[in-house]
């Protein structure tokens, strides 16, 4: 009966409760709460990527940075926050447009000195480099290799294991944007590798393998799934992949509660083993997962809410 009762719960903060906080104040115009958040957060690299992207999306859509700017010109914090609402904004924009229509480049050049500028005044911070190399995507042939290896340098200088920062390099060199599935994937691995035991880097070949589906599901444009496509998840090479991911990463991973920032790369994880018949991952994922979770991966392969409910189910994961 308790499996019964079981609800997801999809928390876009990842139960972050101080940054939801902040977020609503985004809804009447008040920005003294995201100086305080972000004051709060300091150096704490993965918080403050995770909660900067989060805030950049939702001040995206009002002037609310503007007005700490305003107050504030000289604010580290409201410089780098106002980097990540740029870059934020030329990616709805793009969205909004949608595909084969040119990309204002005015307003990527826009985001790129927004960046640019807030790298200047907290030189310590690698979040502008992440809104940086995320940006770089929205150029129609991309940027110079050169000048890309740079800014990756620069993130790599200041934080070697950022998960958000690998990714973004990843999504760059997808087949959706100026790489191959191959590049892809030598990068996930290649990062895998390098990374230090219990560091959540591995699981960035589960965030390729979701980037190769969106990939071909795109091209499918509504056909019917082939079969190569069906056994995406659960190939051979897909399992180990799972396997190996848990055993660099969360076999040795300091025993503690799930973080906000971390969330999201759990429940990839947990899809992926999900999809690949791994129900030993699967079925311990689930269970330090609990109610939380994120919609995506989720969404790419059905409704979040009846998968999350089918998977407990057929693990005999407990509410």
């Amino acid at each position: 009966m308790a499996r019964d009762r079981f609800a997801p719960d999809f928390d876009p903060d990842s139960g972050d409760t101080a940054l939801t906080s902040a977020r609503q104040d985004i809804v009447i115009g008040r920005w003294q709460g995201l100086r305080d958040l972000l004051r709060v957060t300091g150096r704490d690299w993965p918080a403050r990527g995770h909660r900067v992207r989060l805030l950049a999306q939702a001040c995206a859509g009002s002037s609310t940075v503007e007005t700490w700017l305003a107050a504030e010109p000289h604010s580290a914090d409201a410089l780098v926050l106002r980097a990540a609402t740029e870059a934020a904004r030329a990616f709805d924009l793009a969205i909004a447009t949608g595909r084969g229509v040119p990309i204002d480049q005015r307003r990527v050049d826009t985001a790129v000195l927004a960046c640019l500028r807030a790298a200047e005044v907290y030189p310590q911070d690698p979040t502008p480099w992440i809104s940086l190399i995320s940006v770089a995507r929205l150029y129609p042939s991309g940027v110079r290799r050169q000048e890309l290896a740079r800014w990756w340098d620069e993130l790599h200088r200041r934080d070697p294991y950022s998960v958000e920062g690998h990714l973004q390099v990843l999504h760059y060199y997808s087949s959706r944007w100026h790489g191959t599935h191959g590049l892809m994937y030598d990068f996930a691995r290649d990062a895998a590798g390098a990374a230090p035991p219990g560091c959540a880097l591995p699981v960035l070949v589960q965030y390729a393998r979701v980037e190769e589906y969106r990939f071909a599901l795109d091209a499918a444009k509504g056909r019917q799934a082939s079969v190569r496509l069906g056994q995406h998840w659960n190939n051979d090479g897909a399992v180990s992949d799972v396997r190996r991911t848990w055993q660099r990463w969360i076999a040795e991973r300091p025993d503690g509660p799930v973080e906000p920032a971390e969330l999201r790369d759990l429940n990839h994880l947990a899809h992926a083993a999900c999809m690949a018949g791994a129900e030993d991952v699967a079925g311990a994922l689930l269970r330090m997962l609990g109610p939380r979770a994120t919609r995506t991966p989720w969404s790419y392969t059905g409704d979040p809410h009846q998968q999350l409910l089918k998977w407990r189910k057929e693990l005999t994961v407990g509410a």
